[in-house]
């Protein structure tokens, strides 16, 4: 069992930075591979970043890429999301999941096990 708990969201304005954390509980982080969705206010959930169970591998969305940079400290049990030159449509409650699978599907939902609840990350213009 793994559980999830993101924070560091809050009000930002455009062009500037915030960074997530996600601190998770139980003594097989290690060997989860972690993933960042988020959701806008009447949008559906959308995969934004990835990172391979060892930290070697990352993955990100094209909206993102080149701004946003995604990981994780196995000694701290917590995965990172550094998010740079926020724009206003990146307004939305950040999700963090971890996912057991080794499939190459990490933009996948419904390959991730375990939700965190969420954290509100807005960006004004």
């Amino acid at each position: 069992q793994v559980q999830l708990v993101e924070s560091g969201g809050g009000l930002v304005q455009a062009g500037g930075s915030l960074r997530l954390s996600c601190a998770a509980s139980g003594r097989t982080f290690s060997s989860y591979g972690m993933g960042w969705f988020r959701q806008a206010p009447g949008k559906e959930r959308e995969f934004i970043s990835a990172i391979s169970w060892t930290g070697s591998k990352t993955y990100y969305a094209d909206s993102v890429k080149g701004r946003f940079t995604i990981s994780r400290d196995h000694d701290k049990n917590t995965v990172y999301l550094q998010m740079n030159s926020l724009k206003p449509e990146d307004t939305a409650v950040y999700y963090c999941a971890a996912r057991g699978s080794f499939s190459s599907d990490y933009d996948s939902q419904v390959t991730y096990d375990y939700w965190g609840k969420g954290t509100q990350v807005t960006v004004s213009s």
